[in-house]
Order: structure tokens, then sequence, then C-alpha cells
């Protein structure tokens, strides 16, 4: 039997039509005229979309580059920086802190838990040789949401950078940069923006920039000082992937039609729907508090092959999962709800993930299951008062 795939991992995501046919335009020259005009109106969206007065610097790489990026043009070798480690990605700016040079303290919590703000206010207090902070907004290999709002009251008052990792985050949860003091936010194209790989977003505060200009960058490729006077002419530093900016011109048009504050509603209601879900389902939330908007981990039963689970979702029903990383894999299921994703994908999703559960012979799930988590999308679209925290961005 021939199943439609949907593809409900933490990205790639699925692509609207509409996307899809920017994409597929004729090539435009870098350099001229007629793509300077759409990257200035670019440019003004994603300055919408990060919450910024500043400019929002397209980089041709991943998310990881954008990391690299950062890390390399903010920091002298040698100097420290305060690393939030709660995940595989929280792993990674460690990783990519230490390939600079960087005196890297690292600050932990258990995987599946926020950090504490109070931790990190402790640990800058108690080392004033700390140069930033490099944390997640949303833990991807997890699903959780790190209080980098709280973080940022911190850092906004001392001297140290705040850099954030929002590359599952950005278009799916509120994170004003301006308003919470977020020196350096940065996303990749895969995910709530509804593109394919292998673009990355990157903007920087005032104080940020100021610290970039006295920073020699670490590779010849990325130099954000440069970067930023190109895109501020409607260019970028080196060769600029046409299509991708092309494709990142509708689908900002397409976040922006009903204002952020739709989309975030969407993002609330399509979380709920899914904790929900796999509540009824007789599982376990990986996450029980601090939860991300656009991706949400199920603890599975012990003994069950989660290998063997996501592979019977996929080839019997078309519904396409993620698993957990290192020691989480096989023990957690991810179920990605963002990017080009409706009720009807994650109820398909929640049918799946029943039925192979049943066969592998966990625990079906109520009934109702599916009832229960409609009826919980509803009740969080139409906005009960109280319900959807953190719309602050204006």
């Amino acid at each position: 039997m021939l199943n439609k795939t949907r593809l409900l991992t933490p990205g790639p995501t699925p692509l609207p039509e509409q996307v899809r046919l920017a994409l597929a335009r004729d090539m435009l020259h870098h350099r001229k005229n007629e793509f300077a005009t759409i990257m200035h109106r670019v440019q003004a969206r994603l300055r919408i979309l990060f919450g910024t007065e500043g400019t929002v610097l397209p980089l041709s790489c991943s998310g990881t580059g954008a990391m690299t990026a950062a890390v390399h043009c903010l920091f002298h070798p040698g100097e420290k920086v305060l690393v939030v480690e709660a995940g595989k990605f929280g792993q990674r700016w460690g990783e990519i802190a230490k390939s600079r040079g960087l005196d890297v303290a690292t600050l932990s919590a258990p995987w599946g838990q926020a950090i504490q703000p109070k931790a990190v206010e402790d640990a800058l207090k108690s080392d004033p040789a700390i140069a930033g902070v490099l944390v997640q907004l949303s833990e991807t290999s997890t699903g959780v949401l790190h209080p980098v709002r709280e973080i940022a009251a911190c850092t906004r008052k001392r001297s140290q950078l705040l850099v954030v990792d929002g590359i599952s985050a950005v278009g799916l949860s509120p994170c004003p940069m301006d308003e919470w003091g977020i020196d350096c936010l940065l996303t990749g194209s895969q995910k709530g923006l509804m593109l394919p790989p292998g673009l990355a977003l990157l903007a920087l505060s005032e104080r940020a920039w100021k610290k970039a200009a006295d920073v020699p960058p670490g590779c010849f490729y990325f130099n954000l000082i440069k970067e930023r006077v190109n895109v501020e002419k409607g260019q970028t530093l080196f060769t600029s992937p046409v299509n991708l900016i092309l494709g990142l011109d509708e689908s900002l048009s397409m976040l922006l039609e009903n204002g952020l504050e739709a989309v975030y509603a969407k993002q609330w209601a399509l979380t709920m729907l899914t904790r929900t879900g796999i509540t009824a389902l007789g599982l376990r939330l990986f996450t029980p508090q601090n939860f991300a908007w656009g991706i949400t981990s199920a603890l599975l039963p012990d003994g069950m092959n989660g290998v063997q689970l996501l592979r019977l979702a996929m080839e019997k029903y078309g519904i396409v999962m993620a698993g957990g990383q290192d020691h989480l894999k096989g023990r957690i299921v991810r179920i990605g709800h963002m990017g080009w994703v409706d009720w009807a994908d994650v109820t398909a999703g929640l049918y799946a993930l029943n039925r192979s559960l049943a066969e592998l012979g966990g625990y079906s799930g109520a009934r109702d299951y599916l009832e229960q988590a409609l009826a919980a999308y509803t009740t969080a679209l139409n906005g009960v008062p109280g319900q959807m925290p953190l719309l602050t961005h204006s």
C-alpha cells in the first residue's frame, strides 16, 4: 500500500509549494540590481523575524557554520567562555569553542532538563574572566527550551556576550533579540523557515559588533565585519546562495503575512496537540517542563527497540520521525512539528506511533488519544488566556 510520506523530523522539514516554486526560479546574478532589490526586501523582513534593528547576515552554510562564525568572530583565542551543555548541540558549542582555542567552562544539566538561570548568574559572578555565554534556545537533541530570556536579563547587565543558537527556535517560538538583550542570535534555513538546508542567518547586537571589530576573524570565509558591509549593499561577501535567498523571500512573506503572533499561536497549538497525544498513548514526555515549540520527545517503554519502531512507522505508515542521539539512541522518539506542518500531519504521526508501538508489543494507548490531542489543539489555538507564554514580540 502506498502512503503519503510525512516528514516529522527536527529538520529538514516539509516545504510549501510557494517556496518550492520560488526555489525553481531562473538564476539571477548575485551582483546585479535585481538581486540587490530582493536582498533589501529580505533584510527588512529578517529584522522583523529576529526582533532587531540591526543587520541580519545570510551565510552560505548550515547552522553549525553560523555557530562557528560566531565563535571565531567574537572571541580571541585564549578567552574564556561558559558553555551551557544539556544535549548534543550544547556539546557542539564546546567543541567549536575548543577548536578556536578558547578556554571552555561547562555548565551542565541532565539531558531533558533546562539550565537554571541562577546557575548561569552564579558562574558569571564567580569567574569574571568569562567573556561570553554560549547556549541553545531550543536544544534540538532533547526538545528542551532553555530560559534564554532570563539568562539575557543577567548578561545584559554585565560585560559577557550572550550567544544563542536559535536553529530550532527562530520562527517557531518568541525570541525578540533586541527586547531580550541577546548579543548574537543565529538560525538555519531547514527548520522553522521552511527552506532546504544550506543557509544560515546571524545577527549581532551593537556591543557584539564592537567586540567583533576588535577580533581578527579566525578564518578567511567567516568575516562578519566584511559580510555586513556587503549585506547592507544588497550583496553577500562571497557567491550568494541565490535560489535559497529567493526561497527565503517567499517563506518570510508567508510567515509574516498574518504576523508572528499567529505563527507562534499555531506552533503552541501543535505543541499541545503533540504532547497531549503522546501522554494519551501512555508514553512519558522526555521534557516534562521547559519544552520547545517545534519538537517533542517521547520516552519509549523499557525494552522497546526505538530504531525498529522508527523504521516501521516510516515503511508501513509513511511517517518519518527522528530518534535519540548518543546514549538516547533507541530510547526516545523525537517528533518534529515545525516547517510546513499542520494538525493533520501531526495526528497522522500519532496514529503511526500508536500502531507501531502496538505491533512491537508496546502499550497501544487510549482509544480516544486523537480526540484528546485535537481537543488540546483547539483549546490552545483559540488562545485561552495564560496558556501561551512569552508572546512579547512586537
